[in-house]
C-alpha cells in the first residue's frame, strides 16, 4: 500500500509515504512551526486510521541543516505519540552538525531510534518487528 497524506507543495504539508507497515517522512530544508505541528497530527492520524497496522515511522532528516529546540521537541512528541499507537519511530540521516547542535543544546530525543540512512532505519524496524512481535504490548505493561 502506497499513498500520501497530502501533496507536497513548498511550505505546505509534508508528504507521508506508506511502505508496507512503515510510514516514511522525508524532511527537506527548513520546517516551519505550523508545518511541524501539522506533520505530528498527520502521522498520528495516519497510524490510527490505517487499514493495515503501522509498525514503524521513519523520519528522514538528511535534507535538514538545522534542528532547533522546537523541531527537536516535535520529533520527540511524534515518537511518543507513535509509541502510544504501537509504532516505533526512527530518525534517519542526521548530519554530524545537527547531532553536535542537539548535544550542545542539551536536547535529548527520548523514544527515537536513530539510523545513518533510510535503508538502515527500515532494516532496524524490520529486525525489531520480527524479533519481538509483542514488544509494544510489553512496553505498555
Amino acid at each position: 500500500m502506497t499513498g500520501f497524506v497530502a501533496p507536497h507543495s513548498g511550505p505546505g504539508p509534508v508528504p507521508v509515504l506508506a511502505l508496507g507497515d512503515v510510514l516514511l517522512v522525508t524532511l527537506q530544508g527548513e520546517l516551519h512551526d505550523g508545518a511541524a505541528e501539522q506533520l505530528q497530527h498527520d502521522i498520528s492520524q495516519r497510524i490510527a486510521s490505517s487499514a493495515t497496522p503501522v509498525n514503524g515511522v521513519v523520519i528522514d532528516i538528511s535534507g535538514v541543516e538545522i534542528v532547533d529546540s522546537f523541531l527537536g521537541r516535535v520529533l520527540a512528541e511524534i515518537a511518543a505519540s507513535s509509541r502510544l499507537l504501537a509504532a516505533r519511530t526512527v530518525l534517519a540521516g542526521m548530519r554530524p552538525a545537527v547531532a553536535i547542535t542537539l548535544v550542545e543544546m542539551g536536547l535529548t530525543l527520548p523514544g527515537l531510534g536513530t539510523a545513518l540512512n533510510v535503508e538502515r532505519a527500515l532494516s532496524l524496524l524490520s529486525r525489531a518487528t520480527s524479533a519481538a512481535p509483542t514488544a509494544h504490548l510489553e512496553e505498555g505493561a
